[in-house]
């Protein structure tokens, strides 16, 4: 399918715009007749993976999930219960994605199969759970499960944002600095001390020199790291073995690596404990996970694992072998394999990773502003010792 965007006219006259799924303008036709909808214009959205178009909200899908599992406990239709959820909804695209859904189950599908046609939307850690809740009569109790994930994922992705966001916020604002004082106050204060006649230091002639390349070439230090950051985005989408590389470096990387290595941990544990506990069996939850630890050289080592246990080794054994996890990881795995709890086993890690975690950044926050207020305190200081060094020595010279 396609994603189409549209313009439609509802029953009462009034226009409609937004995005749907669609094979064709045809069936885009029908599914918005079907929406109470008639259509004007429609065009299809190229390159929307690139770009990220269609996306839909984590809260949107949270929300979701907690609505639907009380319908279900309800003993609500699924039919419908995504039919009052679709009227409820505000979020234009994710109402067309429940109105898709409802078109896939009124051709017969489950709501899994449904749920797997908006990959976009609906992960495959997500649809296989679903499938599970079907298969095992436990929707309710799955869907509850996916909630209280969601929101966990969620706040994960907040301390995510804060370790990325905050050195990033202060760092622009000492490059903005550092930046306005080379091309504003060093060229006022270079004149001013050429004109003593005075030979010029080492630190000095540098400063003038960095100053007068930055006035010079000024549109160069803007548009650098903008045409940088774009290079790299692109080579990291165009080359497989740059991301593999790209993602090792990023858990080497000081202070950040580490949480990162924490935050991949506590998602993998989270991840495999809700699957394994929803029936799934340990392979196809290994499998599953590989797509949700958001790191490559950690989904190489994953699939390791499911090729040891393939071949006939123990589940605490296979994941010893690769060197990523850590002791605490493997101890609670053996714990969990030899009572039979590895699901609870696993929520313990995930527990104890996300705490950590949160920790974690709050450290790394506490040491980020007083290390980026010495780097600014040096380049302020370098810039009055190349500035005032020479008056003191003319000063001095006067004196004597």
């Amino acid at each position: 399918m396609a994603l189409y965007t549209y313009k439609a006219v509802d029953p009462f006259g009034h226009a409609v715009q937004g995005r749907i799924d669609a094979l064709n303008l045809v069936d885009l036709e029908m599914r918005l007749r079907r929406m109470d909808l008639d259509l004007i214009k429609g065009e299809p959205i190229s390159n929307r993976n690139f770009f990220g178009a269609g996306s839909v909200p984590r809260r949107e899908i949270i929300h979701f999930c907690f609505h639907l599992e009380l319908l279900a406990r309800a003993n609500v239709p699924i039919l419908e219960g995504l039919s009052d959820l679709r009227d409820t909804l505000e979020h234009p695209r994710f109402r067309e994605v429940v109105a898709s859904l409802i078109e896939g189950i009124e051709g017969g599908q489950k709501l899994s199969q449904a749920m797997a046609g908006q990959p976009r939307v609906f992960s495959k850690v997500f649809v296989s759970l679903i499938r599970s809740g079907e298969a095992t009569g436990r929707l309710p109790e799955v869907l509850q499960s996916l909630t209280e994930s969601l929101k966990w994922e969620d706040e994960l992705a907040s301390q995510t944002k804060k370790l990325v966001m905050y050195p990033a916020f202060v760092g622009t604002i000492v490059l903005s600095a550092t930046f306005f004082l080379m091309v504003y106050m060093v060229p006022q204060l270079k004149s001013f001390v050429k004109n003593m006649g005075q030979e010029l230091p080492l630190q000095t002639q540098m400063l003038f020199f960095v100053s007068d390349m930055l006035v010079s070439y000024w549109y160069v230090a803007l548009l650098l790291p903008v045409v940088l950051f774009i290079g790299v985005k692109l080579l990291l989408y165009s080359n497989p073995l740059a991301r593999v590389r790209f993602d090792g470096i990023k858990l080497k990387f000081p202070f950040i690596g580490g949480i990162l290595r924490k935050i991949i941990l506590s998602r993998f544990a989270n991840t495999f404990a809700l699957l394994y506990s929803s029936g799934i069996p340990i392979l196809e939850a290994i499998r599953t996970t590989q797509d949700v630890v958001g790191n490559r050289v950690v989904r190489s080592g994953l699939q390791r694992v499911e090729q040891l246990i393939v071949e006939g080794q123990n589940v605490t054994a296979a994941f010893h072998s690769i060197g990523f996890f850590p002791p605490l990881v493997i101890r609670m795995l053996r714990v969990g394999e030899s009572t039979g709890a590895l699901d609870t086993a696993l929520i313990n890690v995930s527990y104890f990773y996300n705490r950590d975690v949160k920790e974690s950044v709050d450290k790394v926050q506490q040491l980020i502003e007083p290390m980026l207020t010495v780097v600014l305190g040096l380049l302020l200081g370098w810039i009055m010792l190349s500035v005032l060094g020479p008056v003191y020595d003319v000063i001095s010279k006067i004196k004597t």
